[in-house]
């Protein structure tokens, strides 16, 4: 698949001018957010923090509400989006780093290209990994005291988000078994609950929805965080986890495990695709520009307010928010790896999954 160039929507994110904002106005509408998840997991955790928080700054302060279409790891409401074209402005769409993968993957359920697009808004995110309490006794800051234990996960499937933590844990030479189907990450942490799995991971809005309650409740043990990227591209811990090890730091104490080479290489390129631009607010083809510039200046209102920064780390973390050029820039990042990834990851999902992209 080829990526398109992004620079039309860049160009549509024109500064905006004040004659553009008089011309929009949603009094009396309700905007539809859609996410193609389940309403348990991350996603759905960031739309419902900002849909009331956008709503205060659109003109005519209309109703935003979140609508969900889970299925095919969020590829059927990805492919849904596709379709949609501009009617009046009271449409946006919300991907995750598992709508991404399948893109870069070229998976063939992909009828979506995210070139034809106009993102408004992007936020960057982490992800943290627990075990169950008698498994959890086991780690001591290296993964070689669970490397004989044969663990199961719950997972949306192996060319979505949950890429990234299944080649983590083959890298540390775990035993996983993914149960693939859930909808939704929400629902994974609900098979821990029940017992169903004994391994799991949420992205970071979800693990402070959820999974902090359970190692609170002594029902989970933290192991780690994914890490997250410092100015000069290293992996370093997660701020929103600072006394938590990053995989990085994981892997290094790791019998076997390698923080260099083709396979740490292809992880961190998908790391980086899925985690610091991964979920992105889109408005459909067709959007006219002053729509577009309406939007942008409300999420510019938002990411401006003198309570944004406490409000959005007890929610969605601490993590950067894009908007206008910034969110064109954090969606080109987020659907380009190297051909060298790429043919990493596609020969490990054939060897170990039998998944066959083509």
């Amino acid at each position: 698949m080829t990526i398109k160039t992004l620079a039309a929507s860049a160009a549509t994110l024109a500064l905006l001018s004040a004659p553009a904002l008089a011309e929009v106005d949603f009094s009396g509408k309700t905007i539809e957010w859609v996410i193609p998840f389940s309403e348990t997991g991350g996603s759905a955790k960031w739309a419902n923090f900002f849909a009331p928080l956008l709503a205060q700054e659109l003109p005519g302060e209309p109703t935003v509400v979140v609508k969900f279409m889970p299925g095919a790891g969020s590829t059927k409401g990805a492919n849904w989006f596709q379709e949609q074209e501009y009617e009046d402005g009271t449409m946006l769409f919300g991907s995750s780093g598992s709508t991404q993968f399948p893109y870069l993957l070229d998976d063939p359920r992909v009828r979506y290209e995210y070139g034809d697009w106009i993102p408004v808004m992007a936020t960057g995110t982490g992800g943290v990994a627990y075990l169950n309490p008698e498994d959890g006794a086991k780690f001591d800051g290296s993964a070689n005291g669970l490397q004989d234990v044969n663990l199961i996960f719950g997972s949306q499937g192996a060319t979505g988000l949950d890429l990234v933590p299944l080649l983590a844990w083959k890298l540390l030479g775990m035993n996983v078994e993914p149960v693939f189907g859930i909808k939704g990450r929400g629902d994974g942490r609900l098979m821990f609950e029940r017992g169903e799995a004994t391994i799991d991971y949420q992205t970071s809005s979800g693990y402070l929805s959820g999974g902090a309650d359970l190692v609170e409740a002594g029902t989970a043990v933290p192991m780690m965080s994914w890490g997250a990227l410092d100015e000069d591209g290293n992996i370093v811990r997660d701020p929103t986890f600072p006394d938590m090890p990053s995989f990085k730091e994981v892997c290094a104490a790791t019998e076997g495990c390698e923080t260099e080479g083709v396979a740490w290489d292809a992880w961190k390129a998908f790391f980086i695709a899925g985690y610091p631009s991964q979920k992105i607010a889109f408005l459909p083809q067709g959007t006219p520009q002053e729509v577009v510039d309406t939007y942008v200046a409300a999420f510019e209102a938002v990411r401006a307010r003198p309570d944004f920064a406490e409000i959005s780390s007890n929610e969605v973390g601490q993590y950067p928010m894009f908007v206008g050029e910034g969110a064109v820039k954090a969606t080109k990042e987020a659907t380009t790896v190297s051909p060298e990834a790429k043919a990493y990851v596609i020969d490990w999902l054939k060897d170990s999954y039998g998944v066959t992209i083509e």
